[in-house]
């Protein structure tokens, strides 16, 4: 916790309080239904809740924004940022259902209002949303084409409409027939190691009616 105050000395204690019993949901399920590994559970904050808000220090999302968090496993960047922003909604959809019944529980717990869940494939999931976020579930190619026509008309953003993607390593080879990316350096705004090749991929999306 004293991680995420470093970095967000201005937390309300209303999401102090939800921070902090994540862990202790987290824990609890974990043993139940194994979604995130051993050695991440003991730096749940460092390795997903951190790395999950490390979206907040590229955008804020304004009041009433839609997100969708595709292939969320044990919810994120979805709950972390659900936390952070009350007033947006978020739709969590997985395809593994396991990982949604601890995603369930955990929202549960900690009585959040705008998260809903979608056990389907991104594909068979209908709406659209300001803006797509993900944790790395596949390369960019396939994951633009997974999410076509789930991009909403309207801009409410400096930040155009389109994807949000948390990222590792080199990515010149996967973006290189995107010109229009932006690529933020966690490393900027996070001192751990953790986060040295840890980076967030904005990728402007069109709207098509």
């Amino acid at each position: 916790m004293k991680l995420l105050l470093k970095y967000f000395p201005d937390l309300t204690e209303n999401q102090i309080e939800k921070f902090t019993l994540l862990e202790s949901l987290y824990q609890d399920w974990n043993l139940k239904i194994n979604v995130v590994s051993r050695k991440d559970i003991d730096e749940l904050y460092l390795r997903h809740v951190l790395h999950s808000l490390g979206i907040a220090k590229v955008i804020q999302f304004k009041d009433g924004s839609k997100i969708l968090d595709v292939g969320t496993g044990g919810g994120f960047p979805g709950i972390p940022l659900a936390i952070m922003f009350p007033e947006c909604s978020f739709h969590l959809v997985d395809s593994i259902a396991k990982k949604l019944k601890v995603v369930n529980e955990v929202v549960e717990g900690l009585g959040l209002t705008n998260v809903k869940t979608t056990h389907s494939r991104v594909e068979e999931t209908n709406g659209t949303y300001d803006f797509i976020v993900s944790r790395a579930v596949a390369a960019m190619p396939t994951f633009v084409h997974w999410v076509k026509g789930k991009i909403a008309k309207e801009q409410n953003h400096e930040l155009k409409n389109g994807i949000i993607y948390l990222k590792g390593g080199d990515l010149t080879e996967e973006l290189k027939d995107y010109r229009t990316t932006t690529i933020y350096n966690l490393s900027d705004f996070f001192e751990e190691d953790f986060y040295e090749t840890k980076k967030v991929v904005h990728l402007p999306l069109k709207y098509r009616g």
